[in-house]
């Protein structure tokens, strides 16, 4: 997993509520246990028009947001199913972190295990970075995980909480497989002990 240290880019304004995640990622599109190639099908129904075209009015479709790595969105972001392909569709298509007033709890988690960043923040603050958002793509956003604060394109800055693990984990690139290897020395110092105490085991 990538370490997020700061992130400086275009944010994309979406403010829709109650975006779940069938709406991230559609269910006809959950075929595969790879992490890589949802990217081109997140917020499918969204996105298109049944012939494959694309939506033009679609936030994500407008040239000025294509490469968007920073959401603002709507509350209750990520409600409905707990499919992780969600966090990873986001990922895949270049967005390392969504600030929204809420989001549905194994979402919010499977985000962090993903390397994105998801940020809670009163909705007077999601609306001052929505407004920012929609100025386009002059306007960069920095979000700074360790000082654990966003600066808009004017230079206005927002602080925010993120739980301490998480926050280190994200900082290090660590998923939950990560974490298990940051043990490998104990882990085979105790594998070795155990054979040889026991080694018809």
């Amino acid at each position: 997993m990538e370490k997020f240290e700061k992130l400086q880019g275009i944010a994309a304004p979406m403010p829709l509520v109650n975006i779940d995640t069938d709406m991230i990622i559609p269910k006809v599109f959950l075929k595969s246990i790879a992490r890589t190639g949802f990217g081109k099908n997140l917020f499918d129904e969204m996105r298109y028009n049944r012939d494959g075209t694309e939506i033009e009015d679609f936030v994500l479709n407008k040239p000025q947001y294509r490469d968007a790595e920073i959401l603002i969105a709507g509350d209750n972001f990520g409600c409905g199913s707990s499919r992780e392909h969600a966090p990873w569709a986001i990922a895949d298509f270049g967005i390392k972190c969504v600030v929204s007033t809420s989001f549905a709890d194994i979402f919010f988690n499977n985000c962090f295990k993903n390397g994105i960043l998801p940020i809670v923040l009163p909705q007077e603050q999601v609306d001052t970075l929505m407004a920012d958002a929609e100025k386009g793509a002059n306007a960069r956003m920095t979000v700074d995980l360790e000082a654990q604060e966003i600066t808009t394109s004017d230079g206005e800055t927002i602080a925010f909480e993120v739980d301490a693990f998480k926050k280190h984990c994200l900082l290090e690139g660590l998923d939950d497989i990560g974490l298990t290897m940051e043990k490998k020395a104990s882990i085979d110092a105790f594998e070795a002990k155990a054979a040889a105490a026991r080694p018809w085991v």
